[in-house]
């Protein structure tokens, strides 16, 4: 098989953008995926994903989400269909908790736009949600959702116009580095051939720990369920100013968004979720206890929801690094391997700009973009 510019490993919301950056390079490129784009196997599924500027889990992401918003709007532009609804987002938690001082700092350091609302005035601007005394709240009104499995087809659809090839379908089994110093090449062996390339990405998503085992990064992959319950009132509604929402909560995180037609809202607890051994062995079905945390949030926080009335839902999986930022970096003693892992749940916003960073990093060996944070070699995130 004739040498390519660059393999990428997985399709899914990371591997479809690099793929779609790559292709528009200019790089003979080919991604390589047991599943098609847009399929409901792995972590980049369920119809909506929520996006945000002012970033509670660490100020340092918020530019590579300036970035990733705007790659998101270029992307939309050139595929004519709409990916980004703005909104806005109600975040709501103790006021010396992780959430809302979170939003705080990364606003104050980075001079974003967000709004701080007392516990009334909140319940009177969003009258769909019961906010308890103690609690505070935030508005951020640039945030909203995507639409998840349209991301990932608008990437990987033009990613092929510009000369990509896809391999949907060929399961990744391993890889290695052939020869040294310019010359050298990587191999990747599929379940029906090997293909060899100057550079390789990987993002595999839950499959990333087994192809990255040699660094000795501990990933854990988690089962995640989305449920979407019956709504009848207006309040919800995002084309009445429903709000995407976040509570921090003493049971847990929960997350949901607007409903966006048919009379279903979707919510999810954030927090928790079984360690799953095997991303394919997955239990899909809905179980009492995926049920019970998120209607006992729907009763306390969302009373014209329909708690007991549980529409469908759907499993998604989260692979966790130890301290549940991302993993974005090139492999150590491999420079010609650049990877994003462990996106621990809250990456798909960033799909756009990570699929930018993987690129450069194949391509040039390095990127402006600043990712040091999500270094390899930063402390805390081996062993087992």
């Amino acid at each position: 098989m004739a040498v390519l510019d660059c393999i990428v490993l997985g399709t899914g919301g990371v591997g479809s953008a690099a793929l779609n950056h790559l292709a528009r390079l200019g790089a003979r490129a080919v991604g390589i995926d047991r599943f098609p784009p847009g399929h409901d196997r792995g972590s980049s599924h369920g119809e909506t994903r929520i996006i945000r500027l002012a970033y509670f889990e660490h100020p340092d992401y918020v530019p590579l989400l300036r970035r990733s918003y705007e790659l998101w709007g270029e992307l939309e532009e050139r595929c004519g269909r709409k990916l980004y609804h703005q909104t806005g987002l109600l975040e709501v938690g103790p006021p010396g908790g992780a959430v809302v001082p979170g939003v705080l700092e990364s606003a104050r350091r980075h001079s974003l736009d967000v709004e701080p609302l007392d516990r009334r005035e909140a319940e009177r601007r969003f009258p769909g949600f019961r906010i308890p005394e103690g609690m505070a709240a935030v508005f951020e009104r640039r945030a909203g959702y995507l639409r998840v499995e349209d991301c990932v087809r608008a990437h990987a659809e033009e990613a092929v116009r510009f000369g990509a090839k896809l391999a949907a379908g060929e399961t990744g089994l391993r890889w290695r580095v052939e020869g040294s110093g310019e010359r050298s090449s990587v191999a990747v062996e599929t379940d029906r051939g090997t293909y060899r390339a100057a550079r390789l990405i990987i993002a595999a998503g839950a499959w990333a720990g087994g192809l990255l085992q040699d660094l000795g990064i501990r990933l854990e992959v988690r089962r995640k369920p989305l449920l979407w319950f019956r709504t009848a009132t207006a309040q919800y509604r995002e084309a009445d100013g429903g709000p995407g929402f976040f509570f921090e909560t003493p049971a847990g995180l929960f997350y949901g968004f607007p409903e966006v037609g048919g009379g279903e809202i979707k919510v999810a607890e954030h927090t928790g979720g079984e360690s799953v051994a095997d991303p394919l062995a997955v239990d899909r079905s809905l179980r009492p206890a995926d049920l019970r945390p998120v209607a006992e949030f729907l009763r306390r926080h969302m009373p014209g929801v329909s708690a007991g009335e549980c529409l469908r839902h759907a499993v998604c999986l989260y692979t966790m690094s130890r301290d549940e930022h991302f993993i974005v970096d090139r492999h150590p003693a491999h420079p010609q391997v650049a990877f994003a892992a462990g996106l621990s749940g809250h990456g798909f916003k960033f799909t756009s700009v990570l699929g930018e960073i993987l690129a450069r990093l194949a391509v040039d060996g390095g990127t402006e973009l600043p990712i040091g944070f999500l270094s390899c070699t930063r402390a805390g995130i081996r062993g087992s």
